[in-house]
């Protein structure tokens, strides 16, 4: 029987990896900690599993499910929202030019500011500690965090580019280009393959993904429950 692929529940394959110590367990469903991250992931549809992902979300809150087919309906959750996304893979990352900014690293002392740049621009879901997930670079301008991007999962072999994201007033400069490029050659060069999620509604963000070197590699449902 063949091995399930890393990316097809790159949520299951982090925590039980490299992302291990950012998961709270239950019984055969894990999830990461609420302070870093709202996905979940379950080893099989077992109703054993179905009650330990639904304990899971009565204790520490709601999850989202990133998998290709939707979940069984699940006693005591109910289904808040289902989206078709699509999850895109890069080997290799096209050059261009840089902008007016030079990139720099962030870490713990930046963590008020990308929360509260993240709050405002709704790049994906983003909390307290999800800057710990992964190495995150930004831009500033008069001393102020504009725009930033970095790493969230991390399944075998790859890592996944996310926190994506630019103040309005910044915005068309080449911020985010530029630091999807930092982020995923960084990838590459530590011998991961940079992955990504967009909404497959998205498509102004999936061309911009294109022209960096990113691949369609399969549609994917993300699907967020809640306590019924």
């Amino acid at each position: 029987m063949t091995a399930p692929h890393p990316l097809d529940l790159p949520a299951l394959s982090a925590l039980n990896g490299r992302h291990a110590r950012f998961a709270v367990v239950q019984g055969t469903a894990r999830r990461y900690h609420p302070a870093y991250g709202v996905f979940a992931a379950l080893a099989d549809d077992a109703e054993r599993s179905l009650a330990n992902l639904a304990a899971l979300v009565t204790e520490h809150g709601d999850v989202a499910l990133l998998q290709p087919d939707a979940p069984p309906p699940i006693p005591g959750l109910a289904v808040a929202s289902q989206d078709l996304g699509v999850q895109m893979v890069a080997t290799h990352i096209t050059d261009a030019s840089a902008p007016d900014a030079t990139p720099i690293a962030l870490g713990d002392a930046d963590a008020p500011e990308m929360l509260a740049l993240a709050t405002l621009t709704e790049p994906g879901p983003f909390f307290e500690k999800t800057h710990q997930l992964g190495r995150f670079v930004g831009i500033r301008q008069d001393g102020r965090l504009v725009a930033m991007a970095g790493e969230r999962m991390q399944p075998d072999g790859f890592t996944e580019v996310s926190g994506v994201c630019t103040h309005p007033d910044h915005r068309g400069r080449g911020y985010a280009a530029a630091l999807m490029r930092r982020v995923a050659t960084g990838i590459l060069h530590r011998g991961d393959t940079p992955f990504l999620h967009a909404y497959a509604s998205n498509q102004a963000a999936i061309a911009l993904y294109e022209r960096l070197g990113f691949r369609h590699r399969r549609e994917i449902l993300m699907t967020r429950l809640t306590a019924a």
